[in-house]
């Protein structure tokens, strides 16, 4: 099994997603979404920018 982004519905009846491992763990999940199209959105703008994104250590 791959990465994947799965997107679902709540019980509160919001889009979420979540990231999964290849081994099926999830590794973070969304906050929810009104529309869909937003939580799509959301994952389109994780792909095309998580690449670059830098890690801030805050435990200091």
């Amino acid at each position: 099994m791959a990465y994947k982004f799965e997107v679902y519905t709540d019980k509160a009846g919001e889009f979420r997603f979540r990231f999964r491992a290849s081994n099926g763990e999830e590794m973070f999940g969304s906050q929810g979404y009104k529309q869909k199209a937003s939580a799509m959105s959301a994952i389109e703008s994780i792909k095309a920018h998580a690449p670059g994104a830098t890690i801030e250590d805050q435990t200091k």
